[in-house]
């Protein structure tokens, strides 16, 4: 890999379930790491799950985690920050494994991009979305609509990122606290637009929507040309 290579890599991977995509992300970093690929953007739904950040308050998930399972919902640690939070069908979910070293090592402004990301997507749709200073994630009036969580290791690679609520199971939210967050609601686009999203306009809203922001191209891959 050449170090002026403006390119990124994207991979859709389709529905994965949590665990399996956090090992995967784990083997990206460390490859990332070691400039054995480029900067890479993974594009994923889960099956319903509650991750758990390292600052998870205990009473943030509203029922016996024993009574999950006959929902159909499982709990997954994570060493993102953030707090507790849900992700399931009809979720689009962004992972970006990103080296900021060569982008000022400014974690505000990563988090302020992602934000960007979601908040232009949303707008080619006809959304009007903002940010809350005090709470990352995009926000349309008082209900959340998207969530930012990262993490970044010693070398300044990043993992986790965005998941954007298209038509997801909202009820689900109801058994949390999202994000820590008592005040304040939940979204989706499908609620808002009172129509079906199109997947496939949707990621290529994203992923032109990235090219631009972060000043880079995108190179998509198969499931099968991943290297880590």
């Amino acid at each position: 890999m050449e170090d002026g290579d403006r390119s990124f890599l994207f991979l859709d991977l389709g529905t994965v379930e949590y665990e399996r995509a956090f090992e995967l992300q784990k083997s990206c970093v460390e490859a990332r790491s070691q400039e054995k690929i480029q900067d890479i953007l993974l594009l994923l739904e889960h099956l319903p799950v509650f991750t758990l950040s390292r600052s998870t308050e205990p009473d943030h998930i509203l029922v016996p985690i024993s009574n999950l399972a006959e929902r159909g919902i499982s709990v997954s640690k994570t060493n993102r920050g953030g707090d507790v939070t849900y992700h399931g069908p009809g979720q689009l979910v962004g992972y970006v494994i990103m080296d900021l070293r060569r982008r000022g090592k400014d974690l505000h402004r990563y988090v302020r991009d992602l934000e960007q990301l979601i908040i232009d997507t949303l707008a080619d749709w006809g959304i009007s979305a903002n940010r809350i200073p005090e709470h990352p994630g995009v926000w349309v009036h008082n209900e959340k609509i998207a969530a930012i969580g990262i993490a970044v290791n010693r070398q300044w690679i990043t993992m986790h990122g965005f998941s954007l609520n298209v038509d997801p199971c909202l009820e689900h939210f109801s058994l949390i606290v999202p994000c820590g967050i008592r005040d304040r609601g939940v979204t989706s686009m499908k609620r808002i637009l009172g129509e079906d999203v199109d997947p496939q306009k949707l990621q290529q809203d994203i992923i032109n929507n990235f090219q631009r922001i972060f000043g880079t191209r995108a190179v998509r891959l198969q499931p099968g040309e991943l290297l880590c």
